[in-house]
């Protein structure tokens, strides 16, 4: 099983907790930057990303960015080690 990776997720406006209420345990809220709410939080795997996008799009609220957050492991490319 692989780690949780913290993504962003930038969506349009000032959105209420009350659209966001399935996500308040997962997410940290800001709704400080200029007219968008920017979410925070770890995403288990590909399904829990698509499920929070699922809930997001279900009350029609516009995603503007998604985005994982700090350093991206990467392996070596070309699988020769240095």
């Amino acid at each position: 099983m692989s780690q949780p990776t913290t993504y962003e997720i930038v969506i349009r406006g000032r959105v209420s907790d009350r659209l966001l209420r399935p996500l308040l345990d997962d997410f940290t809220i800001d709704h400080a930057r200029d007219g968008v709410t920017r979410l925070v939080g770890d995403i288990g795997d590909p399904s829990h990303l698509h499920g929070v996008l699922a809930h997001l799009t279900s009350v029609n609220i516009e995603v503007i960015s998604i985005a994982p957050l700090g350093g991206i492991q990467a392996g070596p490319v070309g699988g020769a080690a240095t």
